[in-house]
């Protein structure tokens, strides 16, 4: 990790203890206001979708279809993002209240809550960034790396990148059945199909809700209402994928080889969250409706502490960085989201083609 080789080991291991008592001191401040924050926000939520619902039996004229669509994508991202995506860490499980609990929640997602869990939880914050242990890096079809092997239909990538997006909530719901280790007979057909009927199983209530229940219901604003549906659900998928990227594969954020990570430390293992995320800047709504994860850095450092707490806690991060002249990658979305789709474009061709590429670009200005 060139951007950590300033630091020696007692460093390392001080930052690790400084961290620990940052996490500690946000521990103790639990309370009644956090437990106040998310029944708002799970109240503000299903308003959202109440709303959004009752107006869509109005959705043949434009302002109720707008209207609808606007409060049905704004629940569904909520939802999903800080209420689903922070229930399921566990943030909210010291309030011992079974309804907001991470072992009984079960979200509006294509991912069963015990499969995202294990692939999210367990395996993406134990592994951030290790190119061949974090399967998120690149989501089995998105070459982010330089360490990672080139094939031809990284070609495609960046119109690839555009379809997960407009999908990324079923799209994260196949890849975690592992067909490419399927495909590469490192893992049992029967493994993938069983993985594959629990996502189905969970899908086809969804997709019956939103695309066959829901339109009949509204009568003759079936067809309005089902297009309303769609378009919440495209707009929660482009959103919900456009914050994960930027979180993990923009400018500044480091991959890691599997080498560099052995005989990690505990300070070792918070760098690699530090080096491997990137924070997004915006007001408090943005923040909200992005699930906290705008601080994916706190997020990836205390992964169960109450989102609403990040912003808080960020100030803390940076003075530590500072402090250990260490990089806080940050920058607002646009900006971000642009470095995402350069790094996916530069690295869609093999490294000898883009070297070729870019000394031509350069003789053309040159010219």
């Amino acid at each position: 990790m060139s951007k950590t080789t300033h630091l020696n080991e007692a460093q390392v291991a001080e930052i690790g203890r400084e961290l620990d008592a940052i996490r500690d001191e946000f521990l103790d401040k639990r309370g009644a206001s956090d437990a106040a924050y998310i029944r708002k926000v799970i109240k503000a939520q299903r308003l959202l979708e109440t709303g959004g619902r009752a107006a869509l039996f109005a959705s043949l004229f434009p302002p109720a279809w707008l209207a609808g669509t606007t409060m049905l994508s704004f629940s569904k991202i909520l939802e999903n993002m800080e209420i689903g995506h922070n229930v399921l860490h566990g943030q909210w499980d010291w309030m011992r209240d079974p309804e907001i609990h991470s072992t009984t929640w079960e979200w509006d997602n294509a991912t069963p809550a015990k499969d995202w869990k294990n692939s999210h939880n367990n395996m993406h914050h134990t592994w951030t960034n290790v190119v061949g242990k974090d399967r998120d890096v690149g989501y089995g079809v998105i070459r982010v790396a330089e360490d990672e092997p080139w094939k031809v239909h990284h070609l495609a990538q960046l119109p690839m990148t555009m379809v997960l997006s407009a999908f990324f909530q079923y799209g994260i719901a196949i890849y975690d059945a592992e067909v490419e280790l399927v495909w590469r007979k490192e893992k049992p057909v029967s493994s993938a199909v069983e993985h594959l009927k629990g996502v189905w199983k969970k899908v086809r209530p969804q997709v019956a809700r939103d695309y066959v229940y829901w339109p009949l219901i509204t009568g003759p604003n079936a067809i309005t209402t089902f297009t309303a549906n769609a378009a919440a659900n495209f707009a929660r998928n482009v959103w919900s994928h456009t914050v994960i990227f930027c979180g993990h594969f923009p400018d500044g954020v480091t991959q890691f080889s599997e080498e560099q990570i052995e005989g990690e430390t505990r300070g070792d293992w918070y760098l690699r969250q530090l080096l491997g995320s990137a924070n997004l800047e915006g007001g408090d709504f943005f923040h909200l409706m992005t699930g906290n994860l705008s601080f994916q850095i706190e997020h990836h450092l205390f992964p169960d502490l109450p989102s609403n707490r990040y912003k808080e806690i960020a100030p803390k991060v940076q003075a530590l960085c500072e402090k250990y002249d260490l990089p806080y990658t940050t920058g607002p979305l646009g900006k971000q989201y642009a470095t995402v789709l350069r790094r996916i474009a530069r690295l869609s061709l093999p490294t000898p083609v883009r070297e070729v590429v870019a000394q031509e670009a350069k003789t053309r200005l040159a010219a």
